[in-house]
Parts: structure tokens; C-alpha cells; sequence
């Protein structure tokens, strides 16, 4: 059994750990409030753009189209953008991600396919540099830092591109964890090259609103070759803020449960540090009842 000292020491150090803890439970929920205002403010603009994006991509020929639109005509070469986060301690976050990469990479290679990851993130890039050390292509760290910008989502979607105009890829994903709640965060694939038109049409579908007609000036296929660029580089940032508060979620949720476990735990040594005194007390008052009586 511990002596009565090392259990002192540990109590003393897990108040100390659950000082720090409750401090990063404060911080991360301070962060959440406004990471969570930017996430939400920023769905509705890009879900339109997207829309938009589908009606005008309706009226281009899938031949003529911008590349961004039309894709290489083949399916061979996947790029999965995986978005993690630079530092720690927000629970499953990150495993939740690299869960759904490994069965995305699983489904591709089982289909025939190559895949390449292109990581966002330094946890997730430790992991894939552990595991697809062949399939990591590119490793970006510290461009959400202290939050994310919309300059760091256009880099990211620059080099994105310069990818695919030299053939590196044929279709693009990018994977994050989209804010649901402190509690949920539930792990998202997006497709972002080609451009889904499909998938927006069936969105409009299911809204059940009237689909407008439309002139434009210039050209759809004028339009689409500047705004695709530019939808790239805002689902990117989509993604990045959405993963920004996802973490502040888990973060803070997690040093909340990490709070409540020191203080189990300190009340649990408390009471064998009691016990452990009051047995200590009780033999010494033996021994001197003892000597007393032999006297």
C-alpha cells in the first residue's frame, strides 16, 4: 500500500492536472461560441454558390466545360484532402477522420484505384506519415493557426489546382468533421473536383422550390472558368471553419470528462488517504495501550 507521502504527491498532482484541465475546458468553450458563429454564417453563402454553381453548369456541355467542371473523363486517381488538427487533447476527433480515411482507401483500392492524400493538420499528417507513408503527397501544418483564414483556404486550393492541371489526380475529396453540436461532429466527404452538378441538382429537387430561369452575361462557360476557381477555395474554407469549431467542441467536451474523471479520482485517493491515516492512528494508539498495560 501506498505510504501516506506518495498519496499527498498524487493527490497534489491530480488537483493540479484538473486545474489544467477545467482552465483548456474554459478556453476551448470561450473559442466554440465564435468558431461556432463563423461555421454557421458561412454554410448558407457556400450552399448557394454551389447551387448557383449547378444551374449554371446545367446549361454547359460536359465536353466544352471548364476542366474543373468536365473533370479528365476518368476515374483512376483519387485525392483525398484530409482535414485534422494541429494540436490535441479534443478526444476522438482526429480518430473519427482517420476512421473514414481508411475505409475510403480501402473502398478505392478495392475498386482497382489510386489513391494520394494531400493532409491538412498535423496529427492526422503523423498518422498517415505512420501509415500511407507512399500515398502522402503533400503535408500542410499550422494554416489554421489561431483560426482559420480564408487567404489559407485559397493556398490550399491553389496548390489543389496545381495538382490537377498537371495531372496528378483525377477526382478531388476533401474530408472534415462538420459541426454539429459540442457533443456531435459528424465526418463529411465533399467532393470538390470535378464539380458535383448531380448532387446540387438532387438538393434542388428535394427543396421542392420552383427552378428559375435564367440569362446570363457573358456566357455560362465565362462565368463557371472564374467562379469555379473560387468555389474551390470557399468550400476549402467551408471545410476549415467547420473543422475549427468540430474541435473546439471536442475539445472542450473532452476536458470536461477529463475534469470530472481527476475529481473521481481525487476523491477516491482522499478517502484511502483517510483510511490509510486513521489505520496509522489507531495502530499507534495499540502499541502505546499496549506498552502502557505491560507496564
Amino acid at each position: 500500500m501506498p505510504s501516506l507521502k506518495d498519496l499527498r504527491t498524487r493527490i497534489t498532482s491530480v488537483k493540479s492536472t484538473q486545474r489544467i484541465t477545467s482552465a483548456m475546458k474554459m478556453v476551448a468553450a470561450a473559442k466554440l461560441r465564435r468558431a461556432q458563429d463563423q461555421a454557421i454564417a458561412a454554410r448558407p453563402y457556400a450552399e448557394r454558390m454551389e447551387r448557383m454553381l449547378g444551374s449554371l453548369a446545367g446549361g454547359v456541355s460536359g465536353e466544352g466545360g471548364p476542366k474543373l467542371l468536365s473533370g479528365t473523363g476518368e476515374d483512376n486517381v483519387h485525392l483525398l484532402v484530409v482535414m485534422t488538427t494541429d494540436r490535441g487533447l479534443c478526444g476522438g476527433f482526429n480518430g473519427s477522420i482517420m476512421r473514414g480515411i481508411r475505409s475510403m482507401v480501402r473502398e478505392h483500392e478495392g475498386q482497382g484505384k489510386t489513391v494520394k492524400l494531400f493532409g491538412v493538420g498535423r496529427k492526422g499528417n503523423a498518422i498517415m506519415r505512420r501509415e500511407y507513408p507512399d500515398k502522402l503527397v503533400e503535408a500542410l501544418e499550422e494554416i489554421a493557426k489561431p483560426a482559420p483564414t480564408f487567404a489559407g483556404a485559397d493556398m490550399i486550393a491553389s496548390k489543389i489546382s496545381e495538382m490537377f492541371d498537371n495531372g496528378d489526380f483525377d477526382c478531388c475529396t476533401i474530408i472534415y468533421n462538420k459541426f454539429i453540436s459540442a457533443l456531435t461532429q459528424d465526418v463529411t466527404p465533399q467532393q470538390l473536383i470535378p464539380f458535383a452538378v448531380s448532387d446540387v441538382a438532387e438538393e434542388e429537387g428535394a427543396s421542392g422550390g420552383a427552378t428559375a430561369s435564367y440569362e446570363y452575361e457573358p456566357d455560362e462557360e465565362e462565368i463557371l472558368a472564374d467562379l469555379l476557381p473560387r468555389n474551390l477555395s470557399v468550400q476549402v474554407f467551408r471545410a476549415m471553419l467547420e473543422t475549427f469549431a468540430s474541435e473546439q467542441g471536442a475539445r472542450m467536451t473532452a476536458m470536461d470528462s477529463a475534469s470530472r474523471n481527476a475529481g473521481d479520482m481525487i476523491d477516491k485517493l482522499t478517502l484511502t488517504y483517510n483510511r490509510a491515516r486513521q489505520a496509522g492512528i489507531t495502530k499507534e494508539l495499540i502499541e502505546i495501550i499496549s506498552g502502557a498495560e505491560a507496564l
